[in-house]
């Protein structure tokens, strides 16, 4: 079916996007499972149509305020605001983004979550900043609003207006799921922790030390990041994508960026393309020698930590000093990349690569033959491969589980279509195999390194893109280190005044926060630190 309404966008991997009817919006979903693809995002959007304007009429400027207004047309003429919902499905043959235009008004939509579990949250946070609620959805708890804007204030629709100021709302009391029984008790955690890290709020529910259930409350971090887009221009929001979730800059940057040229249908230079794969590499690294360290730590072995902080350091300071920026923030930029890697700088990281590839091989050694260590990390935190599949996890921890998604290795583009990458595995799905996989991709990610060190072609760094005069759509898909990174952008092009209609960014710890749920369950809340962050997954590339 997808076949014969989907059109290909422009894009260096295969994605597909159509536009379907209530019955096809069910049947593509149930397609999708039944031939063993996942969800990748689910996302909604909303525009003000001009009285007796057919469906899809987009307003062309956006005066000053929140409400964007057709240019002479008076309020009484503005039509009732209309929605469409948005999915992004993964299949073996690539990407198939799809669209159910509502009817004016209607807000209401065909509940996902019986297909797709990990969609439950996506149409909580759908239906908090645009007011579209699935039909007959069983949860219907407020999931990013937590009282900081009133219940019937939709912040994403195009019809919203600023806020009125006034006193504070009142903080709600959120309707943990309970969990009765004898010798049953709550352990509230967060959302403001020991540490330093972000903010989210855990509710163990245990007996003993043994815990029973896990339920997550997110949404602390909300930054009115979507609607923020909608204000920048298409040629500089690339700033703001890259700082969605500080780890993982190059992965958001390169799918924004990737998303922009796709709708201006643009291709980048060959050495763009490369040094962006390598920025990309360098990025994945940095964070598996932080959480090697990490996880270390939390299992009482604290020299690693010492090790791998001095490891990460070093390799922070050589992207520093080679690229401009310690996390190379701003670097890839829409139609290529702003800096460049001349002889000296390409010797430099060459050698770096080698004094880190021994040390890392043989802290691996100390992991594996270190017996506390094993016996904390062996079965703790186990998501089985049937569980995974059936919860749609992908990237680090879904190939933890035997889930065998990787794009560098599904979908190859340039330059990994020539690279071939060697995609890490585990089957265990415990904290074990997720600590052996960060190993194995790290030596993975140097040697590509030196193979795009030795190869990298010379030319242009970068080409002007020219904004497409149409309504245009553009999509980018990255493999980022922590799973993959999806941006659907919609532009309206010149007539608009070249603005961004809908900029969705979809970070892969949505899809990995209700598994997290899952795998401490049986486990004793001493653990919970050690399995949390061997998924290390992000609150800010969750709440925005």
């Amino acid at each position: 079916m997808l076949q014969s309404v989907a059109r290909r966008l422009s894009a260096p991997l295969p994605i597909w996007h159509a536009s379907l009817t209530p019955d096809q919006w069910l049947a593509c979903a149930a397609e999708v499972a039944s031939a063993g693809g996942r969800m990748v995002a689910l996302w909604g959007s909303s525009a003000l149509a001009a009285a007796g304007a057919s469906p899809g009429t987009l307003p062309a400027t956006t005066p000053a305020g929140w409400a964007p207004v057709a240019p002479g047309v008076g309020a009484g003429a503005i039509g009732l605001p209309h929605f469409k919902v948005h999915a992004a499905y993964a299949m073996a043959d690539g990407l198939v983004w799809v669209e159910l235009p509502l009817a004016d008004g209607d807000c209401s939509y065909p509940d996902l979550e019986p297909l797709y579990p990990a969609a439950a949250r996506m149409q909580r946070a759908m239906a908090d900043l645009l007011g579209m609620r699935p039909a007959g959805a069983l949860d219907q708890r407020p999931w990013l609003n937590h009282g900081a804007w009133a219940a019937d204030h939709f912040p994403l629709r195009a019809d919203c207006a600023p806020p009125l100021a006034g006193p504070s709302l009142p903080v709600a009391d959120y309707p943990f799921v309970r969990v009765q029984g004898d010798g049953v008790h709550e352990i509230p955690v967060g959302p403001v922790h020991a540490g330093i890290i972000e903010p989210g709020h855990f509710r163990f529910s245990v007996v003993g030390e043994k815990v029973l259930r896990l339920e997550q409350r997110l949404g602390y971090t909300h930054k009115g990041i979507e609607q923020r887009f909608t204000q920048l221009a298409p040629l500089d929001a690339y700033r703001l994508a890259g700082r969605i979730s500080g780890d993982s800059t190059v992965a958001f940057a390169w799918g924004y960026c990737m998303a922009l040229e796709s709708a201006c249908d643009c291709s980048i230079p060959q050495r763009a393309q490369w040094l962006r794969a390598l920025m990309l590499e360098c990025e994945r690294i940095a964070n598996h020698l932080g959480d090697l360290g990490a996880l270390g730590n939390d299992a009482a072995l604290g020299v690693a930590l010492a090790q791998f902080s001095r490891l990460r350091e070093d390799w922070l300071r050589l992207a520093g000093a080679l690229f401009g920026h310690r996390l190379m923030m701003d670097q890839v930029v829409p139609g290529g990349v702003a800096c460049d890697l001349d002889g000296a700088a390409v010797l430099a990281m060459a050698r770096q690569c080698d004094l880190l590839e021994p040390e890392l091989r043989a802290l691996r050694l100390v992991y594996e033959d270190h017996a506390g260590l094993q016996d904390r990390f062996i079965g703790t935190g186990r998501v089985s491969p049937e569980l995974a599949s059936r919860l749609g996890l992908a990237g680090l921890a879904g190939r933890a589980s035997a889930q065998t998604w990787d794009l560098r290795c599904d979908h190859p583009w340039a330059p990994y279509d020539t690279l071939e990458v060697n995609m890490a595995t585990q089957r265990n799905g415990d904290v074990a195999a997720r600590v052996l996989l960060r190993f194995e991709e790290a030596l993975e990610s140097l040697r590509l390194i030196r193979a795009m060190l030795a190869r990298l072609p010379r030319g242009e760094l970068r080409v002007a893109l020219a904004l497409p005069q149409a309504p245009a759509l553009g999509a980018g898909w990255v493999e980022g280190w922590r799973g993959e990174v999806f941006v659907a952008l919609e532009l309206d092009g010149a007539a608009g005044g070249h603005r961004i209609l809908r900029c969705r960014c979809q970070d892969p710890s949505w899809h990995a926060w209700p598994v997290l749920e899952h795998a401490v369950i049986g486990n004793i809340v001493p653990d919970f630190p050690l399995i949390n962050k061997s998924f290390n997954l992000s609150y800010s590339g969750h709440d925005l």
